[in-house]
This record gives C-alpha cells, structure tokens and sequence, in this order.
C-alpha cells in the first residue's frame, strides 16, 4: 500500500469516526454512547485495513482498486452529509417537509465538495492542480444527476412513504438519506469514472 493511500485512508477514518461521535446524541440511547468514544480509534485502523486490501487488486485489477477508493470516499461523504443534516434538523426541530428537502439539498451541496477533492487526488488521481473546465462541467452535471437522484430517493422515503416499522420520524428522516447515498453511489462512480476523471488507457 502507498503512502499517500495510507495517510487518505487514516484521515478519512477519523473523519468518520469523529461524525459519528458527533451525530451519535439525537440517535443512540444514551447507554450505548460510551461506545462511540472508540470511533475515533477503530474506524481508522478499519479503514486502512480495507484500504490495504483492496490494494491487493491495484495491479490486475484496478477497478475495483478505485471502485474501493470510491465506496470508502462514499462513506466519508454519507457522514458529512449526515453531520450537516443532524446540525441543521436540530437547530430548527424540524424534520420533515419542505425543510427537509432543503435541509438535504444543502448537507448534499456540501458533501459534493468533499466528493470532488477526494475523487479527482485520491480515487482516480488525476494530475494537475488547475481548472479544468471541462472536466468542472462534466463533474457538475454527473453531481446534478446524483442530486437528483439522492434528493428524489430521500424525500419519496420521508414525505411519500413515511415512517414504518414503529420507527419514529426523526430516524426515519435518516433512513431515508441513507438510501438515497446507496442508490447515487453506482451513478457517481460510473460517471466520474468513465465520463468525468476518464483517462487515455481506460
């Protein structure tokens, strides 16, 4: 495994973990919170294990390399949106509705960011650090598709759907984006890499 595989997967392990210490009070009961302090710890070393292995397959098989760069990078993505969603639902108490969509479409807008810096450097490294506007456009309209796509999913979750199973509608209202990261994530990997960070040998 490379270094600089290493450092990404070190620092996004901790991004998760330190998230999911965060989002943990509105979710878990408060007898289980005292699991989350290992987060921190364990998602790294989880994350360069997996990292490691997927790098077994880095010469023969670079796509799933990438596609497990990609899914890890997803991962990174799912909470920052998740974090961002909590701090905007618990701000206002509100968590369904109108707001709701907006309070997705802006955690989304904001995980998109990451999902750009980490995909073109890390995923698929791409060289060159200036803008390429081609590439800028071809990454924002494969990110609209997935928006609409994660926002749709989301919201036929929580506004059509409904909660289910007894589960109350602030879980529910994570349920929901959680199944929307699932369902974009094939579209975003395909696009970004066969359209958008397409290379001359693939």
């Amino acid at each position: 495994m490379k270094k600089r595989d290493f450092i990404a997967s070190i620092i996004i392990g901790e991004v998760c973990g330190l998230i999911i210490f965060f989002i943990a009070g509105p979710l878990i009961p408060l007898s289980f919170k005292k699991f989350t302090n290992l987060f921190p710890i364990i998602l790294p070393i989880l994350s360069v294990l997996g990292v490691w292995f997927i790098s077994l397959f880095e010469t023969k098989m670079p796509v799933i390399f990438q596609a497990g760069k990609s899914f890890l990078v997803g991962i990174l993505n799912t909470f920052i949106d998740l974090g961002i969603l909590t701090i905007l639902m618990e701000k206002f108490q509100i968590f369904v509705g109108l707001y709701y969509v907006l309070f997705k479409a802006t955690s989304f807008a904001v995980a998109t960011l990451n999902s750009y810096f980490w995909n073109r450097t890390w995923t698929f490294e791409k060289k060159g650090s200036g803008t390429n506007l081609k590439e800028t456009s071809k990454f924002y309209l494969i990110t609209a598709g997935g928006f609409l796509i994660n926002l749709a999913v989301s919201s036929f979750f929580v506004n059509f759907l409904g909660p289910m199973f007894g589960i109350t509608a602030k879980l529910w209202a994570y349920v929901g984006a959680i199944a929307a990261v699932f369902l974009g994530f094939i579209w975003n990997f395909v696009g970004y890499k066969f359209i958008v960070f397409k290379k001359e040998s693939d």
